[in-house]
């Protein structure tokens, strides 16, 4: 995968947006309670889910490096608030699959050290924001 990967939000009205990554959509609105239209998932679902999905996959890759399956695996993923801010300081991440649970246990480990999104979250990131005006005279 390239390093220099880019996934691109649309706004396209009140809160929703339309997100392009490698050739795929991805609809973004909030529910209705909190004034969007439900139209899409809301952008902490997308936290979520890619915690969720990136950390399955882990899973089920250590275990086929070990010769094994996880038939019926998931990967459920529950968000805690921190307080009244506008983040989250917890995410606890839960793991079930139809086979002993000490097997899956011996699986948790290996599949976190190979978890790139919770492994960017748990070690910490930067951000960096930047801007660019474009003059809707002159854009094509």
């Amino acid at each position: 995968m390239s390093e220099d990967f880019a996934v691109t939000a649309t706004w396209l009205r009140g809160f929703q947006a339309r997100v392009q990554t490698r050739g795929h959509e991805i609809a973004v609105d909030e529910p209705e309670a909190d004034g969007g239209t439900d139209a899409g998932v809301m952008p902490t679902d997308l936290l979520a889910a890619s915690i969720a999905s990136c950390f399955c996959l882990a899973l089920a890759f250590c275990a086929g490096k070990r010769g094994r399956e996880l038939p019926g695996l998931q990967v459920v993923v529950r968000r805690q608030r921190a307080g009244r801010e506008l983040r989250y300081e917890r995410f606890d991440i839960d793991a079930r699959a139809k086979v002993p649970e000490e097997e899956l246990a011996a699986l948790m480990e290996p599949a976190r050290r190979v978890c790139w999104v919770s492994n960017t979250l748990a070690h910490g990131l930067e951000l960096s924001y930047g801007y660019t005006s474009v003059d809707a005279r002159t854009q094509r």
